[in-house]
C-alpha cells in the first residue's frame, strides 16, 4: 500500500467499518435457532451432556447435532452471560440480547480481519503499517447488508456464525504454522506448547459440526499429495525406505490425528436427527449443485469479486517481474481452483437440509469464500508492491473503486430489521396475561410466525431468564391479513 496511506488513517478506516458493521447487526433481528439452543429446548440437551457421542457411537441413539458439542456449548455460555454484562452497563434486556449479537458477529468479523492479516503482512505487530494495510484492503469485502446472501462472512442470524464464521477462524489459527513453513521453506516445528494448543483446537474443531471435517479432508489430502510430489524422483526410482525416512512426523502426525478425529465426527453426524425428516436422494443433490451455482452468481458482488482475485492473478503472471513469492501466488490460485471444485464435489455427501434447498449457499461454501479474501489481499499487495510505477497508479485507482463498489453496497437500508421484534417484546413485557396475542407482521425469535401459544415455550422461557418479561409468557401471532 503505498505511504500516502499513513498508518492514523488507515487504522481509522478499519475501527470506523467495524463500528459501522456494529450498528448493521445491532438492527438485525433475532432467529428461531437460538432459543432452542441457549435455553437449551428438550431436544438441544443430550449434546450438552454426551460431548463425543458415546451414545450415537455405541448405541446408534438419533439426536440433535451428535457432533456439534462446542458449537451448542459456546452459544449456550456466551448468550447466558454477555447479554446480563451489557445490562449492567446500562442497555435494557432487550437491547442487551441484539448487543450481544451484534458484538459477536463484529468480533468474529474483526478477529477473521486480523488473522488474515496476518496471513498477508507476516505480523502480529498492531503497529504495523503492513498489517493494517491488508486489513483495510478487507474492509469493504464483508457485506451485512448489500451482497451478504452471497459472500457474507459473519452471518446475519448468529447461530450460523457460531456453527461457521466462528470455527472456521479458529481453523485459519490452526492452519498458520503450516502455511508459515511453505512461505519460508522450512521444515515444520513447533514447540510442545504449540502442539498441545494445535491439539486442543483439533478436539474443538472437529465436534462444531460438518463444515470443518470437509476442509480437513480436502486439504489435508492436498497437503499430503504436494509432499509427495515433491519426492517424484525417489517415487519413480521405488527408494521407498528414503521416501519413509523423509516423512516429516511433527505435521504429517497432527494431520493424521485431526483426520481421524474429523472422520469419527462425520460417522457419529449420521445420526443427526435433521437426517430423519430432510431427505433427497443423492444424485438429486447433485442436479442442485449448477442451480445452487448460478444463484450464488445471480447477482454481481461475488462475480466481481472472482474477477477481481482473477485479474490479479493475470496481472501476476503477465505485468511483475518473475519472482519466487509470485510464482508461489500463481501456484496458489490453482490450488484454490482444485481445492473449490473438490470442496463443492464433496457437499451433498454432506446430506440435504430443506432450508437449504440448493445445496450451496453462502454458510456452506465459507471455506471458499475466505480462501478467495485471502487470496485477494495477498495478491492486492504483491501487485501494490512489484507493478511498475505507472501500472501501480492505475491498479491502485482500481482497487480504490472496487473497494467504494463494495462499501456503498453494504448500504444502512438492510432488507429486515428488528425494529418489529423490539415492539413485539415490548408488548410481552407489558402484557399481564400468561398468553399474549401478537401482530404476525414480523417473526418473533422465531424463523416463521408462531401460530399457536405452546410452541412459544423454549423462546418464551429464555425471554424470562434474560428478564425481557416477569414470569413466562407465552405468545402467538395473528395470520398475516
Amino acid at each position: 500500500m503505498p505511504k500516502r496511506f499513513p498508518l492514523p488513517l488507515l487504522i481509522l478506516l478499519v475501527l470506523l467499518d467495524l463500528g459501522y458493521t456494529f450498528w448493521q447487526n445491532y438492527q438485525l433481528p433475532l432467529e428461531g435457532d437460538l432459543p432452542q439452543i441457549v435455553l437449551p429446548a428438550p431436544d438441544c440437551r443430550q449434546v450438552l451432556t454426551d460431548p463425543f457421542g458415546w451414545a450415537a457411537l455405541t448405541r446408534h441413539e438419533v439426536y440433535v447435532a451428535p457432533n456439534r458439542f462446542f458449537a451448542h456449548a459456546a452459544m449456550v455460555g456466551y448468550f447466558k452471560s454477555v447479554p446480563f454484562a451489557w445490562q449492567r452497563l446500562g442497555l435494557s434486556p432487550v437491547s442487551s440480547i441484539y448487543a450481544a449479537c451484534a458484538l459477536f458477529n463484529t468480533l468474529v468479523q474483526a478477529l477473521i480481519m486480523y488473522v488474515l492479516g496476518r496471513y498477508a503482512s507476516g505480523t502480529w505487530r498492531l503497529r504495523s503499517r503492513r498489517l493494517w494495510a491488508t486489513m483495510a484492503l478487507l474492509v469493504p469485502l464483508f457485506q451485512v447488508g448489500g451482497y451478504h446472501n452471497q459472500m457474507g462472512i459473519a452471518d446475519n442470524s448468529v447461530t450460523y456464525t457460531f456453527f461457521y464464521g466462528f470455527p472456521l477462524l479458529l481453523l485459519l489459527l490452526y492452519f498458520l504454522p503450516f502455511y508459515q513453513a511453505e512461505v519460508e521453506q522450512r521444515p515444520f516445528r513447533v514447540g510442545p506448547l504449540t502442539w498441545l494448543g494445535l491439539l486442543g483446537l483439533m478436539v474443538v474443531l472437529s465436534f462444531n459440526g460438518a463444515i470443518v471435517p470437509g476442509v480437513v479432508a480436502v486439504l489435508g489430502a492436498g497437503i499430503v499429495l504436494r509432499w509427495l510430489g515433491r519426492q517424484g524422483p525417489l517415487l519413480r526410482q521405488r527408494q521407498w525406505a528414503e521416501v519413509w525416512r523423509r516423512i516429516p512426523w511433527q505435521p504429517f502426525g497432527l494431520l493424521v490425528i485431526f483426520g481421524l478425529l474429523c472422520l469419527y465426527s462425520l460417522y457419529i453426524g449420521t445420526f443427526e436427527a435433521e437426517r430423519l425428516t430432510h431427505t433427497l436422494p443423492l444424485w438429486e443433490r447433485y442436479q442442485r449443485l449448477p442451480l445452487g451455482l448460478n444463484d450464488q452468481f445471480r447477482r454481481p458482488g461475488l462475480p466481481i469479486f472472482l474477477g477481481a482475485v482473477l485479474l490479479n492473478l493475470v496481472l501476476i503472471r503477465w505485468a511483475t517481474p518473475a519472482t519466487d513469492t509470485g510464482r508461489r501466488l500463481l501456484r496458489a490460485g490453482r490450488w484454490l481452483g482444485l481445492f473449490a471444485l473438490v470442496f463443492m464435489l464433496l457437499l451433498p455427501l454432506g446430506g440435504y437440509r430443506n432450508y437449504r434447498p440448493l445445496i450451496l449457499r453462502r454458510d456452506s461454501v465459507l471455506p471458499i469464500l475466505l480462501a478467495l479474501l485471502a487470496l485477494y489481499t495477498l495478491t492486492s499487495c504483491y501487485l501494490l508492491r512489484y507493478l511498475p510505477a505507472a501500472r501501480r497508479r492505475v491498479y491502485l485507482a482500481w482497487v480504490l473503486v472496487l473497494s467504494a463498489f463494495y462499501l456503498v453496497s453494504d448500504h444502512p437500508g438492510l432488507p429486515r430489521t428488528n425494529a418489529c421484534e423490539r415492539l413485539a417484546f415490548q408488548t410481552l413485557a407489558d402484557s399481564p396475561g400468561p398468553v399474549v396475542r401478537l401482530p404476525g407482521t414480523c417473526t418473533v425469535m422465531a424463523w416463521e410466525p408462531v401460530a399457536y401459544p405452546e410452541a412459544s415455550e423454549t423462546a418464551a422461557r429464555l425471554l424470562d431468564y434474560w428478564g425481557v418479561t416477569w414470569g413466562k409468557r407465552l405468545y402467538y401471532q395473528e395470520p398475516k391479513q
